[in-house]
């Protein structure tokens, strides 16, 4: 079943209006600016001039609708809606803005808006053989792009200069972007679990922390490695060893049917059980095309891993004033297991 099929399976209304830009490259292949307008015998894309070429060449088999001066997304989706006499239609309530729900709702009035209830995001949470090849293919290119920064970097460069080099590096190993805001942070900015890099300069003694990622036709990959730089002291040292293990012992837990939050709970109280408090945020959670996505490792999830769950495992020690450490690698549930998609090393490295 392709991705079109299994959303109009699940959509249970007349009609959806998808504005997400990643539910729209999910469910069309379309990766321009609009809207898709979908039902059981519709599928229209509705854009401007800007992007007509594009979805000619994107998305062939899908009609166009063209807004204006003149028509305006509303309309142009109130006059399809009412052409097949659609009485319910699904929206994207948690993406569209307040203002924009209100225009869709002046311009179909008398038809039922209802919520779509995260259902694209639900059916992306299972990643198919070519999702799972991209996420690979944007993982190596992350792992290498690692691995190549290391002899380039030392004490003195600043946050936003290794941040820039290893950016670059992704860039010319073949990512079409970065899939999200680089972190590095040094020093007492390893406190912050997602500090931007800064002018800081990077000192001997210290720790760095690098989370990044690399993107394919798309699909986004995550990972985190923490260095040395000089002797580090025993105190980082044991905060970098102990995120090491509990970070194996979260790869380890993991299972088809297994909880999401069970294996944050063994994480958790590997780490609370020696720094009290310094683990806050949650243990990992889903990747594809957008970078955080379902399921959730966490104290709260109600989540429950699959085969074909993409998901990232990322314990952290945060220590003010002291610095911190993170590790964190993209792995792929399978029935057996795991496959960990990121091949840099996690032994610690003192440069």
């Amino acid at each position: 079943m392709n991705h079109l099929e299994a959303f109009l399976n699940a959509m249970k209304a007349d009609a959806a209006l998808v504005h997400r830009p990643e539910n729209l490259r999910w469910l069309a292949g379309y990766t321009g600016e609009g809207c898709l307008y979908i039902s059981a015998k519709r599928r229209v894309i509705l854009t401007d001039f800007r992007y007509v070429e594009q979805v000619h060449i994107q998305c062939p088999d899908w009609a166009l609708e063209q807004v204006n001066a003149e028509i305006t997304y509303p309309a142009l989706a109130a006059k399809l809606a009412r052409a097949e006499g659609a009485k319910r239609v699904l929206v994207e309530t948690d993406h569209l803005t307040y203002d924009d729900y209100q225009g869709f709702a002046r311009a179909l009035e008398g038809i039922t808006l209802l919520s779509m209830g995260g259902i694209p995001e639900k059916l992306r949470q299972v990643k198919d053989a070519a999702e799972l090849d991209c996420i690979r293919r944007a993982a190596a290119i992350a792992s290498d792009a690692f691995v190549n920064l290391l002899p380039r970097i030392h004490a003195g460069m600043t946050e936003r200069q290794i941040g820039r080099m290893l950016e670059y590096e992704m860039l010319e190993l073949g990512s079409e972007g970065v899939a999200f805001e680089t972190i590095a942070a040094s020093g007492p900015n390893g406190a912050l679990p997602h500090a931007r890099p800064s002018d800081r300069v990077v000192e001997n003694g210290e720790l760095l922390t690098l989370d990044f990622g690399a993107t394919v036709n798309g699909y986004r990959s995550d990972m985190t490695r923490t260095v040395g730089f000089g002797r580090i002291s025993g105190a980082l040292r044991d905060i970098y060893e102990t995120v090491r293990a509990a970070q194996q012992l979260g790869l380890d837990a993991l299972a088809v049917g297994k909880p999401c939050k069970e294996i944050d709970r063994v994480v958790r109280e590997t780490i609370d059980a020696r720094y009290p408090g310094a683990f806050g945020h949650g243990l990992g959670h889903g990747v594809g095309l957008f970078i955080h996505e379902y399921p959730r490792f966490s104290v709260t999830s109600t989540d429950v891993l699959v085969a074909g769950n993409v998901m990232t495992v990322e314990p952290g020690i945060y220590i003010p004033g002291l610095g911190g450490c993170r590790i964190e690698d993209t792995v792929i549930i399978t029935e057996d297991g795991y496959v960990n998609t990121i091949a840099a090393p996690k032994e610690l490295i003192e440069l």
